[in-house]
């Protein structure tokens, strides 16, 4: 319904486009996946499969709530597909064997997917900040956690560590184990 008012329609009249609930949030599950871009087919694999895993990640970043429905078993969708086959073909074409592509896969795709969802669960309003703020103050001494309390200042601090995208520091450690573990095998 809201939809439906959003466009100008009567709710039901969008039922003469579309079938469901389900095939208008798999067209806009479409168009977010049409934001990302595949491993690039040529070239080296390192750099295909990190541009692509950064152009997922971004779109999950720009659009937070798609991520959980992407990752639904419900949603079988043709542009997913595509990509999953993408990045295990670039995988293999990077010289991986049948069995470290199907862990690396789910590796990739767990840590894309995962960082995104956590990241979504971690993204507050000046408010809520302020309410955390408050909360780290009181709970997290740095006598009990020294480290953790460490770590919280620089959430709410300016410094260098905000210089670096943890996403991409993470990809990298993922990426750079890769390499090394393909260097490994026979």
């Amino acid at each position: 319904r809201k939809l439906g008012q959003e466009l100008g329609f009567e709710a039901m009249s969008l039922y003469n486009y579309v079938a469901s609930k389900d095939e208008v949030l798999d067209g806009i599950l479409d168009l977010v996946l049409a934001e990302t871009e595949l491993p690039a087919p040529a070239g080296d694999w390192h750099a295909a499969v990190r541009a692509s895993a950064v152009s997922v990640y971004q779109a999950l970043r720009r659009h937070p709530w798609a991520a959980q429905l992407l990752l639904s078993p419900d949603r079988i969708l043709s542009a997913r597909l595509r990509y999953m086959d993408s990045l295990m073909g670039r995988l293999r074409q990077g010289g991986f064997s049948a069995d470290t592509t199907y862990h690396a896969y789910h590796v990739l795709d767990g840590y894309i997917f995962g960082f995104s969802l956590w990241q979504m669960s971690h993204t507050f309003s000046d408010e809520q900040a302020e309410k955390l703020l408050a909360t780290f103050g009181r709970e997290i001494s740095p006598d009990t956690y020294p480290h953790l309390h460490e770590h919280g200042q620089q959430h709410f601090s300016e410094g260098p560590h905000h210089d670096v995208n943890a996403f991409e520091f993470g990809l990298d450690l993922i990426l750079d184990g890769l390499r090394r573990a393909g260097a490994l095998e026979p």
